[in-house]
Parts: C-alpha cells; structure tokens; sequence
C-alpha cells in the first residue's frame, strides 16, 4: 500500500516535470529561432555589401579569381576537418573514405564537374555584378534565382508547385522588372559620377548568375537524392573541381597580371572577411538553419534586402525612390509568399517528421548553393 501511494505520488510529480523540461526547451528553441534569423539575416546582407564595399574603395583593387579559388581552398579545407571529426581523428579511416570516395567511384565524381563548373563561373559572375550594380539593386534582383530554381525544380525534378507559389514568381518577376525599370532610369547619372561602373554589364552578370545558380543548384539537388554520400564528401568533390576551375579562369583571365604582383595582390583584412565570408558562411548557415523552418528563412531574406537598402543608402549614396520601394516590397513579399507551407500539406505526425528532415537536407543542401546565397553562399 505504501508502495502503491509514493507511486500516485511520484507520477503528478514526473508529469510536473515533464511539463517544465518541455516548457525549457521550447523557451530554447524560440531564442535559438530568433538567434538563427539574426544570423541568416548578417550572413545574407553582409556578403553583397562588403563585396560593393571593397570593390569600390579608391586605390589598387585585388583580382576576384583569385578570391574565387582562395574561398573554394578554405571550404575544401573545413569539409575535410568536419569529416575528419566525423570520424573520431581516425586518420586512417578518413582517408579511406575519401580515397573510395572520389578516386573509385570516380564516375560519380565527374558528374559533379558540370555544376562546379557553373558554380565557378557564377562566383566570378557575382562580383562582377556586385563592382557594377548597387548593392540593393543586386540584392533585389539575385532574387530571380527563386524564380528560375523553381522553373528548373518543375523540369528536371518533376516538382509541383502550389498556387501561391505560382503567384508569388509572377509577383518576384513583376518586382524585379519594376526596380530595373527604376533603375534604367537613374543609370544615366550614375554613370557619370563612376565611370568604372558599367549598369548593363553588371545586369547581365546576375541574370547569367541567376539561371546558373537554378541550374547547378536543382542539378546538384538530384545528385544527391541519387547518392549516399553525405553533402560534405559532396562538396569536397565540388570544390576540387572548383578549385581546378577556378585557377584556370584566373590563368586566362588575369595570369599575367597576377604572376608580376602576386596571388594575394591587393588582399586587406577586409577583403579577407569576405573570403571567409564566402567560404564559411554557406556552412554557418548550413548549422544554424536546424532551427529555423522555411518561413523564418523566407523572412530573413527579405529582411536582409531591407537591410542591404538602408545601409547603402549610407554607405554608398544609394537613393531610395517611391517605384524602388514598390518593386523591392513586390519581391520581399513574394520570397515570404514563395516560402509557405502548401495549404494541402498534411498535419500528420508523420508527414511533419518527414517533412522536417526534408526541409533540414534542404536547408543544409541550400546553404552550400552560391546565394546568392546563400552568398549561397552561397542560401
């Protein structure tokens, strides 16, 4: 009987327990929400902008190939120290691993040479953008990405899309469309005033960069659901080719120049901070979206052109005008429209696991896409 009563006893206690542990933990992942839009938020502002900034400070400026390879070298280098976490420092087996990895399944790593050669092509493509776009003119229009991700997701995957999400790209199409219009008329007096700056060039630059990066992003997507390897190993075999790539390119392109002044020509502390930013911040975002669902990352994009716009109308002089404002708010609204859920997803338990560990592969997959991007980047 005694027994019988610390047993009625204890339970209403566990149960009061259990109700605080689960009341903790969700006060902790809200914070961590919030924490994680903060950062997904700086990491997506902070790239464009640092780029316009160092590329549009007076005086010798370094060679954006060589930043492309420099950012391709330190992401190769921080998936090998992941892996070789992964497996306790066991050397041995790491190398294993990587050897079965790229060297005897090399057929399935030739077939990541199509999208690093895109994504090599889309890196150098971004900064050309950037040196000739203002920073939030780039910011709403690398938004097309969504746009042409979507269409090649219908093509090559056989995705469907709701019908707000049909909308929102009809409304990311229109908004776009509305700023460029704005800015065609504006362009004029701008190239007055930085005659190093070509408008066109540069608009051409992130249309390219937008349909390579809904290509090779889709494209690489498809690998690996076809593959057991993990986005890491993935990403080793991307960068090497990358890596290869991008030291070619910088031979055609700025060999001579390079070779009399040096690789590291021109390189600031701030210019490396956004290296580092380029290379590490696909795979910050890569941890910190465990906690942030597709709204939260919808939002922090759109928070992040907002942010983009104000600072460089302090940074850089930019002018915010009424039909600017109409095509940026068109574009925030259809990257958070575009990111709901489908209003016929299922409420079950099991379709919300499954369609968490979805979203996760994808959040993670997102973040080693070029954003942008990231950067991805980039997501």
């Amino acid at each position: 009987m005694m027994m019988a009563a610390a047993a009625v006893n204890e339970s209403p206690n566990r149960s009061t327990e259990d109700k605080t542990s689960t009341r903790r933990q969700n006060e902790v992942n809200r914070k961590l929400k919030y924490i994680s839009l903060a950062i997904l938020v700086i990491q997506n502002a902070s790239l464009i902008l640092s780029i316009r900034y160092v590329r549009t400070l007076p005086g010798d400026h370094f060679y954006t190939t060589s930043a492309v390879v420099m950012a391709e070298v330190l992401k190769v280098s921080t998936c090998v120290v992941i892996i070789l976490i992964q497996k306790r420092g066991n050397v041995k087996s790491f190398v294993s691993l990587l050897y079965d990895s790229i060297v005897v399944q090399y057929l399935d790593t030739l077939k990541l040479a199509v999208p690093s050669l895109i994504y090599t092509l889309q890196n150098n493509l971004q900064y050309v953008a950037i040196s000739n776009l203002p920073a939030a003119t780039f910011q709403v229009t690398y938004q097309l990405k969504i746009l042409t991700t979507a269409l090649f997701s219908v093509l090559m995957l056989r995705k469907s899309l709701s019908k707000i999400q049909w909308i929102s790209l009809v409304l990311l199409f229109a908004g776009v469309a509305i700023v460029q219009v704005e800015q065609e008329g504006g362009k004029q007096k701008e190239a007055l005033t930085s005659t190093n700056q070509n408008y066109f060039k540069g608009l051409v630059s992130v249309i390219i960069s937008c349909l390579s990066s809904g290509f090779a992003g889709v494209y690489f997507e498809k690998i690996l659901k076809g593959s057991s390897a993990s986005v890491w190993m993935r990403n080793i075999q991307l960068g090497i080719f990358g890596t290869v790539l991008g030291l070619l390119g910088m031979w055609w392109n700025d060999g001579a120049a390079i070779a009399e002044k040096g690789f590291l020509f021109g390189y600031t502390p701030m210019v490396w901070g956004v290296i580092f930013n380029q290379a590490f911040g696909g795979l910050l975002v890569a941890v910190v979206v465990k906690y942030a669902d597709n709204i939260l990352k919808g939002f922090a994009t759109s928070f992040s052109i907002i942010v983009s716009t104000i600072t460089s109308v302090y940074l850089f002089g930019f002018h915010v005008d009424l039909i600017f404002t109409l095509g940026a708010g068109l574009v925030i609204g259809a990257v958070y429209m575009y990111s709901l859920p489908k209003p016929n997803a299922s409420t079950s338990s099991t379709s919300t696991s499954s369609s968490s560990h979805s979203e996760g592969g994808d959040s993670e997959l997102e973040a080693f896409l070029p954003k942008l991007r990231r950067f991805r980047h980039p997501s």
